[in-house]
């Protein structure tokens, strides 16, 4: 299939009008990246995706039609942009921790530990009952079996996994479970009458989104809707850890206020942000906010026709679906490390050559969340949107494999050079890839700095 087949199943599983499609057009082909996967297509449709949506309701809102273009090459290098960011030129921080990575077990299987932040990394020195070290991390793994360290880290809200292969992961009853999903679930959660968009001069105008998410994928749904002209108000608590060097990448376009949603002043003062919002991005574990009365049923009741968005690592559905994860790991359990390993011929993991499932779900977030405020305009209701990095890696295999797509070299500063952007941020002049997507009459872009977390008050501009 091309990537506009590939393009034009989504579209049409979201329900959108499928004479939309007629305005995308698609230039490149893969390879683009060095793997042995179709990134570069997963990359192209995703981005293509959430910005034929955004043109699709800017006509519906009373805008013209109009053609978005999406180059593979670039849209793949969107995919690396927190790679290619940086500030005053030179590259923020990188956000690695010196023991995450793989190791072998006692057993021989490969492990992935994901000890970013310092809970993490403090929780799984506990458990492995070493010094912070990968020498002495890599001995302690020997007494260890892989299977046994991925279910010891589950017990301990830890995030560390099995490598496994396709096959494995197919017999698995949580890889059997994701693929009975959809890619992009949409599904009507409340009733609340009709609400239309008044004429603007971009698709997204006036739309009010709140963006409680970190890392990668979600703040990539919530800078991919500011692109479009939404207001955008990234909402962290001050007391959870984040990465600052994505922080500075996705954080383009956005308002940035610090809210503890244990606190009840905090958490009334959500409730009220919550009343005037269109869009409720959220990437918690599933059920992980319905103690604080923000489940979809809760926001759904506190604002009738409200757009919820969740972000899972394994899905709503199957023996994992409240496991915590990553893109790293959620790679390595479902036999993609274990599959690009074997084309590069090596026995270790090896990863895609970009956080695939991070962005593309970031950009899949996006679309579904159009995809349900158009339906909002239509028919009323309030929808949930339910995209996981585990289906979307589903989804990447599933586009079928490159040969010889290990064999080109990787991107360098200079080779993307034509590009990257520069503006004004928090931290000073930042250098990043601008977005893939070329839309004729809105062209997308950042009206709002990148900034700090917790820089503006809680309160809607």
């Amino acid at each position: 299939m091309s990537a506009h087949q590939h393009l034009s199943t989504l579209w049409t599983d979201a329900q959108l009008p499928a004479d939309a499609l007629g305005d995308a057009h698609l230039t490149g082909t893969d390879p683009v990246l060095p793997s042995s996967f179709a990134v570069g297509t997963a990359a192209q449709v995703t981005v293509a995706a959430s910005a034929l949506a955004a043109a699709t309701l800017w006509r519906q809102r009373g805008g013209r039609r109009q053609t978005v273009s999406v180059d593979m090459r670039h849209a793949a290098i969107e995919f690396l942009s927190e790679h290619f960011a940086s500030v005053e030129g030179t590259a923020p921080e990188d956000p690695w921790d010196r023991i995450a990575g793989t190791y072998q077990c006692g057993d021989g299987r490969w492990v992935r530990l994901h000890t970013n932040f310092p809970h993490h990394r403090a929780g799984m020195l506990r458990i492995l009952g070493c010094e912070y070290d990968r020498q002495a991390v890599a001995m302690a793994l020997r007494s260890w079996t892989g299977y046994g360290l991925e279910d010891a880290a589950a017990e301990n809200g830890l995030c560390a996994t099995a490598m496994r292969s396709f096959a494995e992961w197919d017999a698995h009853p949580h890889g059997q479970a994701v693929v009975t999903q959809p890619v992009v679930k949409i599904t009507r959660i409340g009733d609340a009458p009709p609400r239309g968009l008044r004429p603007a001069d971009r698709p997204l105008s006036g739309v009010r989104v709140l963006d409680l998410t970190r890392v990668i994928a979600g703040p990539v749904c919530g800078r991919t809707l500011a692109a479009h002209g939404a207001d955008v108000m990234n909402v962290a608590s001050p007391n959870i850890p984040n990465l600052p060097r994505l922080v500075i990448d996705t954080g383009r376009g956005k308002l940035s206020t610090h809210l503890e949603l244990r606190e009840k002043a905090d958490n009334d003062r959500l409730k009220e942000l919550l009343a005037e919002a269109d869009i409720f991005v959220q990437g918690y574990r599933p059920g992980g906010l319905a103690d604080l009365g923000f489940s979809p049923q809760d926001a759904a009741r506190i604002r009738p026709g409200i757009v919820y968005v969740s972000l899972s690592a394994y899905g709503h559905v199957g023996p994992w679906s409240g496991r915590r994860g990553f893109d790293s790991i959620t790679q390595t359990a479902s036999g993609i490390n274990h599959a690009e390993a074997e084309a590069a011929g090596q026995t270790a993991p090896k990863p895609l050559p970009c956080q695939a499932l991070d962005h593309g779900s970031g950009y899949l977030l996006a679309f579904g969340a159009l995809a349900a405020l158009m339906r909002r305009m239509q028919e009323g209701g309030s929808w949930h949107v339910q995209v996981s990095l585990a289906r979307t890696g589903r989804w990447i295999r599933d586009l079928g494999r490159v040969n010889d797509g290990l064999a080109i070299p990787g991107p360098t500063a200079e080779s993307v050079a034509d590009l990257m952007e520069v503006g004004d941020s928090g931290w000073g002049r930042l250098r990043t890839v601008r977005h893939a997507a070329v839309l004729s009459e809105t062209p997308a872009r950042w009206d709002r700095p990148s900034v700090p977390l917790g820089t503006h008050p809680a309160t809607w501009v």
